[in-house]
């Protein structure tokens, strides 16, 4: 049976955080969409599989407060943590696999950046999309960005899953209103393209 977590702090221990072909210096369309929900300083955001990204520091610089970054391996965060150095202390730390975690209170953003599209078992998307449910407060904001159709069909030697908005729709359920969505070629360090669509969710009142 696949162990994730193995897999995910073996590519953490193997290569520098700079390599991954996921890197961004800077991760300028994330940043856009996370301002444009207009979240105040203190609502809480998760960046959901952060592992070493440096979105967590961007949005401390710019002044949220209450910062958490979830992510299966240890080493990513460790990574993380090192990074941050003395201000890694203010933000919260979830070693866990997303299909498992359980939030100890409501998040006001939820942004996840290539993690769904690699749940290949429909069990674990429906545990993820549980964990979300579970983790977004009402009216809360929930950014993914996952590979296109026609983009890559693997990522760190393992298979993912295309999404287009219909795709995502229905996996995510009626409660997530589709707001806007963007398309971005990302470069790797290793100078390849790889096609990208965020998708900018809000999730629907209660009582709407």
């Amino acid at each position: 049976m696949f162990d994730r977590r193995s897999h995910w702090q073996n590519v953490y221990q193997d290569k520098s955080a700079l390599d991954v072909s996921w890197y961004q210096k800077e991760p300028a369309l994330s940043l856009e969409l996370i301002r444009s929900t207009q979240a105040a300083i203190d609502d809480p955001i998760i960046d959901v599989g952060g592992g070493a990204s440096v979105l967590v520091d961007y949005l401390f610089k710019e002044g949220f407060k209450k910062l958490a970054v979830l992510d299966i391996s240890e080493n990513a965060l460790v990574s993380a943590k090192k990074r941050l150095g003395d201000s890694a202390e203010s933000i919260e730390w979830f070693e866990t696999d997303i299909t498992q975690f359980i939030s100890p209170h409501k998040f006001s953003v939820w942004h996840d950046r290539a993690v769904f599209h690699f749940l290949t078992d429909k069990s674990d998307r429906e545990s993820y999309v549980n964990a979300l449910r579970n983790s977004l407060k009402p009216g809360g904001h929930l950014i993914i960005a996952a590979f296109s159709i026609g983009g890559p069909v693997k990522c760190s030697g393992l298979e993912i899953v295309q999404y287009n908005s219909e795709k995502l729709i229905l996996e995510l359920g009626k409660e997530f209103e589709l707001v806007e969505e963007r398309n971005e070629l990302h470069i790797t360090p290793a100078n390849k393209e790889q096609k990208f669509t965020y998708y900018f969710f809000t999730r629907r009142l209660e009582n709407e």
